[in-house]
């Protein structure tokens, strides 16, 4: 369905104006889609992006800066997202050796096997957007460009 009709807005003051609403609106549609998937995990859009971070580094362990630097969200309060992490038993957090003042980061077995079946869905999520690959990347390119 077209912005306009989402929206019910038949004017834009340019097409940059109109890109702009677009971008949001559908950041805020796939947002909620995620959101309704990840609760039947018990886990939020936050959790999961530092459960795939952490995966990345697998085996090694990583701080908490460092994930606050990778993640998507940059305004999440990392050091309450890892506690929660640690109460459920995702993660674990061990004092770091090089640097007393930090903590080392890295996922449980139970996280990894979260992970591994949280993959299934992702996937599904992945593919809402409905492109096809070369109007996928193309996408991807063009936001790429719009931050550059």
């Amino acid at each position: 369905m077209k912005i306009e009709d989402e929206i019910k807005q038949q004017r834009f003051v340019s097409a940059n104006q109109k890109a702009v609403i677009n971008l949001l609106y559908t950041t805020n549609w796939l947002l909620a889609k995620q959101k309704d998937v990840f609760k039947s995990y018990n886990v939020t859009l936050q959790q999961f992006n530092i459960m795939r971070i952490l995966r990345g580094q697998h085996p090694k362990s990583i701080s908490a800066t460092e994930i606050k630097a990778r993640m998507l969200d940059k305004n999440s309060d990392v050091s309450r997202l890892l506690d929660r992490m640690i109460a459920k038993g995702l993660v674990v957090k061990k004092t770091s050796f090089s640097d007393k003042r930090a903590a080392d980061v890295n996922l449980t077995e139970d996280g990894l096997q979260l992970l591994a079946e949280m993959d299934k869905i992702q996937r599904k999520l992945d593919d809402v957007l409905a492109l096809n690959e070369s109007d996928a990347l193309l996408l991807s390119d063009l936001l790429d460009k719009s931050r550059g």
